[in-house]
């Protein structure tokens, strides 16, 4: 597996890797989700890269930017046993040459639900997404059903921007307990986690009125939203095929949702 930091190293690299080329983007601190993302790039790719990179764009004034998990050198190995074989590894200088003045913005679709919550945030993801695409250059591009506004608008951006990128959602993955999987997971105690699984039982509830009296019910557990909504725009509706979940525990954000049906 070579790891390259620089645009001139990842460029040499990206040359010489043969057939169809996937990427696995990723902001480190990689646990099993991250992991199964690149397991499947493995199957269904010749060669794989993974980006890991901690984009500053997409985190606004006081959220955890600082505090964020950093562990690259327990991150490669991951990368290795899953099967990548190119690791790009810049810093935001690299990334980031000069202050981007031009951004791409993720439209309505980023202004709602976690858009609500994080003005911005979305802008930023999408804008970093584009950068890493032209940089890596890849066929297809692997992100997780878990983070599922922010794949609709990778998908959007790819649409509507004629990204010529392959978009392939990955299946949740969750603890044995039931819990979706995220690096934020480990700012939670012992007790935060066991409160945290309410999320799922209200998601597998399949219905609002149900899943809502779980949320109210848990202690240390402050619901943001549950709703149903169309996948593609997060436009609330009644026959939509996806519950979306976001609530703090503690002082930890976290989402989840769940397909009612396959979405096309």
């Amino acid at each position: 597996m070579n790891v390259v930091s620089s645009r001139a190293e990842l460029a040499a690299a990206r040359a010489a890797l043969p057939g169809r080329v996937a990427v696995v983007m990723t902001m480190g601190a990689l646990h099993d989700g991250h992991v199964e993302l690149i397991k499947q790039a493995r199957a269904e790719a010749d060669s794989v890269v993974v980006t890991i990179f901690l984009n500053p764009l997409q985190f606004a004034a006081g959220e955890d930017l600082d505090r964020y998990p950093r562990r690259l050198e327990q991150d490669l190995p991951l990368c290795g046993g899953a099967g990548a074989d190119l690791v790009f590894t810049p810093t935001p200088d690299v990334v980031y040459p000069t202050t981007p003045v031009v951004r791409v913005s993720a439209g309505p679709l980023g202004d709602v639900f976690e858009g609500a919550s994080r003005p911005g945030h979305f802008d930023g993801v999408v804008t970093v997404v584009l950068k890493l695409m032209h940089l890596v250059r890849p066929d297809v591009a692997y992100f997780g059903q878990k983070d599922a506004q922010q794949l609709a608008c990778i998908r959007r951006m790819v649409s509507d921007l004629d990204v010529p990128v392959e978009v392939v959602a990955v299946p949740t993955v969750r603890d044995a307990d039931g819990l979706a999987l995220s690096s934020r997971n480990e700012y939670l105690t012992d007790d935060q986690h066991r409160s945290a699984l309410v999320l799922s039982r209200a998601l597998a509830t399949r219905d609002l009125a149900a899943g809502r009296a779980l949320l109210d019910a848990e202690a240390g557990v402050d619901l943001d939203y549950l709703e149903r909504v169309d996948p593609h725009t997060f436009e609330v509706t009644p026959d939509g095929s996806l519950l979306v979940v976001a609530a703090r525990v503690g002082t930890t954000r976290l989402i989840d949702n769940l397909l009612l049906e396959e979405v096309a």
